[in-house]
């Protein structure tokens, strides 16, 4: 009993820090999350104007309310197969650093809240991306959301679309 009670004293000094909300995407047969504040919007799948010479992964751009937007297909970005494009394909916009971008996912889940106690440390493993842009896998029961630092992946320097966001 009383390991119970210091657990629930530091959660009630946690305070609002007790839940983080994510928005949970799927990926091929994979569900990740990322911070519902990055979020700006959710939109169907539209065509893109291609940009020549961009990474294969940099889909093209497309205007959003004569704002020129760079649109990234992170199935391609994480190497998950070949993207096919249906009425279940969305663009999250992002708003990351005052800069605006569109992220292709397969499709979006919901808005799950995690506590601090359910967002366990990503293994260390070769993993299609550098686990440096991993929060963390999220655990609701037997779902499991492999939470994505999206701030850190869109400003990495092989995305190219962002300078370093500073600390």
């Amino acid at each position: 009993m009383s390991d119970n009670t210091p657990n629930s004293a530091s959660v009630q000094a946690a305070g609002d820090d007790a839940g983080k909300e994510f928005l949970a995407f799927t990926l091929g047969k994979e569900e990740y999350g990322i911070d519902i504040l990055r979020v700006q919007e959710i939109r169907g799948y539209e065509p893109v104007t291609r940009i020549a010479n961009s990474p294969e992964f940099v889909k093209g751009v497309v205007n959003l309310r004569g704002i020129i937007v760079p649109i990234v297909d992170m199935r391609i970005k994480f190497n998950l197969g070949t993207p096919t494009y249906d009425q279940f394909t969305v663009v999250i916009i992002l708003n990351i650093g005052g800069r605006v971008m569109g992220m292709v996912v397969d499709s979006v889940s919901d808005v799950t809240t995690l506590s601090p106690d359910q967002v366990k440390p990503a293994p260390e493993m070769g993993t299609t991306f550098d686990s440096d842009y991993l929060i963390g896998l999220g655990t609701l029961n037997a779902r499991m959301l492999i939470l994505v630092d999206i701030d850190k992946l869109m400003s990495s320097p092989e995305m190219g679309l962002i300078e370093k966001i500073a600390a």
